[in-house]
């Protein structure tokens, strides 16, 4: 399914304002959108938000062989998954272009940079090793996934602990995390992609484009960079020509943004290690209010409790004395079954009265034929349905 294109007056509208240096949001040409980080309740559970767009990232692991090229390493495999949930344009089972261009970025940003230390991984020399694997599922596309895929993938990563093994001879015993406190990994930096949107061939620039910036863009560069002002990889796309001078200007307002997400990503996981350590609620528990179900609630007035014995005696005291209590309930219609000593049973008493009342015109009528007998007129009906004969005498 292709994506709805804009249409002429939207691109008009658009490019007219980032030619006057205002954008849809309100922002700056440098300003990065909203960034939240929150995480699950297991390890290695990441939520990224960055203004609309939604990212999770999943990270788990197993026990594999390892490749023949390099048997004391272990291996690290990234997966994303672009659901229809995050945009009609993604087709479910199926990779597109964007999602393997994606892909291989997230690779070049992580992989490639040797942020792991993938020897730490080696559990026996050629035979067993740690294979790590981070699904990246997007859960809301308003532009510029590759900045917040890159920031769940390594905070998750971050906040993953693989489980303790030991060796002994030939077998590799792994343990629970209620035998033994799993083990987090070794990570030397944390690369993170920084995206640069440009429009009329390079003449503007925006930082952080949404979806609505990317549908006009001429070009994009990614410039992925740790804190340390390293260059872990870099990309542009669209083919669009850039100057010397505007690659080392992006790297500069790059070397900023990195700085100020890995502070955000560094405060993010020192509280939720707090969290987890004082027992309080971290994870999706954090996010949770106190009374979780909230679909059927209703606003009820507050009832006061304090003096209902006080009012339930002035009610006894203000209610009428019976006359007389009746000890054999009377039943006051008919058709009621009462079972029990002194108790009226009125069951079938409508069918008696109704009985009686049929003997009584039964009996009204034969005495009016009989006085119509008497004053001479005698009615003979014949066999036939159809005629009435009738005799005067």
């Amino acid at each position: 399914m292709k994506e709805t294109p804009l249409s002429n007056c939207e691109r008009e509208f658009l490019l007219k304002a980032i030619e006057e240096k205002k954008r849809l949001d309100g922002r700056q040409t440098y300003d990065y959108r909203r960034m939240k980080i929150t995480f699950g309740s297991d390890y290695g559970c990441c939520f990224v938000d960055l203004g609309k767009t939604k990212v999770m990232a999943q990270v788990s692991c197993e026990l594999v062989a390892p490749k023949e090229s390099r048997p004391n390493e272990g291996i690290l495999f990234f997966n994303i998954e672009l659901s229809p949930m995050a945009s009609p344009t993604f087709e479910p089972g199926r990779q597109s272009e964007l999602s393997v261009k994606l892909n291989r970025q997230l690779e070049r940003c992580l992989r490639n940079s040797k942020c792991i230390d993938t020897e730490s991984l080696c559990v026996v020399s050629g035979e067993k090793v740690w294979q790590i694997r981070v699904d990246v599922h997007l859960l809301n596309h308003d532009g510029n996934l590759m900045d917040a895929s890159s920031v769940a993938a390594i905070t998750a990563l971050c906040h993953f602990r693989r489980p303790d093994v030991s060796i002994q001879g030939d077998e590799v015993t792994m343990y629970s995390p209620e035998e033994r406190d799993p083990i987090p990994l070794s990570i030397y930096h944390m690369p993170i992609s920084v995206s640069f949107a440009f429009f009329q061939q390079g003449t503007f620039l925006l930082v952080d484009p949404c979806e609505q910036e990317e549908r006009v863009m001429d070009g994009l560069l990614m410039i992925a960079m740790n804190k340390h002002r390293e260059i872990c990889s870099i990309q542009s796309s669209g083919g669009i020509m850039l100057l010397k001078e505007q690659v080392m200007r992006c790297s500069k307002i790059a070397s900023v943004k990195v700085s100020e997400i890995t502070e955000l990503i560094s405060k993010a996981l020192d509280n939720d290690k707090t969290a987890r350590k004082a027992g309080r609620r971290c994870g999706f528990a954090e996010s949770m209010p106190q009374e979780r179900i909230t679909a059927l609630k209703k606003d009820e007035t507050s009832m006061e409790t304090s003096d209902v014995t006080d009012r339930a005696d002035d009610i006894i005291q203000k209610s009428e004395v019976p006359s007389q209590s009746v000890h054999s309930p009377v039943v006051p219609v008919p058709g009621v079954g009462q079972v029990g000593q002194g108790l009226q049973d009125s069951w079938g008493l409508e069918e008696e009265e109704d009985d009686e009342e049929k003997e009584e015109n039964e009996n009204s009528d034969v005495m009016k034929m009989e006085e119509e007998s008497r004053g001479g007129d005698v009615v003979e009906i014949s066999d036939s349905e159809e005629d009435e004969v009738v005799v005067l005498q």
